[in-house]
């Protein structure tokens, strides 16, 4: 019998995009890997110093502070953008007049540039002349020193009613969550659209089953819209987990540099990356060493958040 030949036309049409993501992707891991364990900074390589780089990672503190202040990050962005964005999908769903105006209005600030939204949201929390203050100051509220204060929220909020709590109760810094609030906004529109789609996604004769049988709304919701919408929840949440990971522009342009905002209180992981690789001290193996630990990170929060699959309804 007459052997087959192997096809090689399936393999060439992914051939562009798998040599995309070896060059622009999986080598820059590996030559980060190498790159780590070496003397290596902007002039040349150095000598080769082992796990030098990672040892003194792990008894660096600026490197903890950078990973408490990420993790601040994504504890507040992560849970309140799915909430949000569902909440926002929702009523864009029952909309039937300007649908596609409110659609497009809430997309908006995903496709501005984050350099535009940094500026504008850094005049809006000025301390003298920002809107912030201004719409604090018609409530009777005191001017808040949005992006310059180092203490923490719930420090503040305590304060006020008389109450000490210690620092490490403090939470983010006022600085690190007008960040977070600038991060939810520029994700917003995104989210949001992903779950109007899988919304819309959801055939009308569940809901129709379920007005026969007596069901209310949060009924519908809980037992209807939440399981068929899981996979779109599933997705959302990672890809919000990942991107808040990597959040740098706006840190940078709104608190940065020298030190990361006051007291280096939003000095997050990859901006403490960028000021050991780029910054005075131009040492790029330590910032590869610190871009493999984030990425060690990352795999593994995407690990844990695949197990949540076996609860998603396909």
């Amino acid at each position: 019998m007459k052997k087959k030949k192997f096809d090689w036309g399936p393999y060439l049409y992914i051939l562009p995009a798998l040599v995309i993501i070896a060059v622009f992707r999986l080598l820059p891991i590996l030559l980060s890997f190498i790159v780590s364990f070496f003397e290596w900074s902007i002039t040349g390589v150095g000598n080769f110093i082992g796990i030098a780089n990672y040892h003194k990672l792990l008894h660096d503190p600026e490197f903890w502070q950078s990973l408490l202040n990420t993790f601040y990050l994504v504890i507040f962005v992560v849970p309140v953008s799915l909430l949000l964005s569902l909440i926002f999908a929702t009523l864009l769903n029952n909309i039937k007049i300007l649908r596609s105006f409110f659609r497009s209005l809430y997309f908006i600030p995903t496709v501005t540039s984050m350099v535009a939204i940094s500026i504008v949201w850094k005049i809006i929390f000025n301390q003298q002349t920002g809107l912030a203050n201004f719409i604090l100051g018609k409530i009777g509220i005191e001017p808040l020193g949005w992006l310059a204060e180092s203490r923490g929220i719930f420090q503040l909020l305590f304060g006020n009613f008389g109450i000490d709590i210690p620092s490490w109760m403090g939470g983010p810094s006022l600085a690190l969550f007008s960040i977070i609030i600038v991060t939810i906004w520029k994700g917003l529109g995104y989210n949001t659209i992903i779950y109007l789609a899988g919304l819309q996604n959801i055939p009308d004769v569940y809901y129709e089953a379920a007005d026969i049988d007596g069901a209310g709304r949060i009924t519908q919701f809980y037992r209807i819209t939440w399981p068929l919408i899981s996979p779109t929840t599933y997705y959302v949440l990672m890809m919000t987990t990942i991107v808040t990971f990597q959040v740098f522009s706006q840190i940078y342009l709104m608190t940065g540099p020298p030190i990361g905002g006051p007291l280096g209180t939003t000095k997050v992981i990859v901006y403490f990356l960028f000021d050991k690789g780029f910054g005075e001290s131009n040492d790029l193996s330590y910032a590869s060493a610190i871009a493999l630990v984030l990425f060690a990170i990352i795999l593994t929060l995407t690990l844990l958040q695949k197990k949540l699959e076996k609860k998603v309804y396909y």
